[in-house]
């Protein structure tokens, strides 16, 4: 199932995120920061089926464990408290985070080779394209 995704992923190509930032509220400084940096994902998997993400880079590191289907409380790197569920929907590990009556969704799959995480906040769309490390 998610095997494919198990690894250590390093960003190549980052399309629309500043606008994607913004429709979720991060603010200037932070956007500015997180336009510039080129994180690694390591993405595991533990006993019982336990995913953990990893977001490396040199300004901050990021850890969210999770099962798939149950609800968790992620604090993103931006800083917002969200209640998240990650599926497996289509070949796709599907992230969705909920706070303050708003909704996010990360899409992540493996194309080509690469792995393609499509951020989504109503009608802005991003692209981030990982290639393994």
């Amino acid at each position: 199932m998610v095997e494919q995704f198990i690894g250590t992923w390093t960003l190549t190509a980052s399309e629309y995120f500043d606008e994607y930032m913004k429709a979720i509220g991060v603010s200037f400084a932070i956007r500015q920061v997180g336009n510039t940096i080129k994180p690694d994902l390591l993405i595991s998997v533990g006993d019982e089926g336990v995913i953990t993400m990893r977001s490396v880079s040199t300004f901050k590191t990021t850890e969210i464990r999770f099962k798939l289907n149950e609800e968790f409380s992620e604090m993103t790197a931006d800083g917002r408290n969200t209640k998240t569920v990650v599926t497996f929907e289509n070949g796709k590990l599907v992230q969705k985070q909920s706070w303050d009556g708003k909704e996010t969704t990360l899409e992540r799959e493996i194309r080509d080779g690469q792995l393609i995480a499509t951020c989504i906040m109503g009608d802005v769309v991003a692209v981030r394209t990982y290639k393994a490390a």
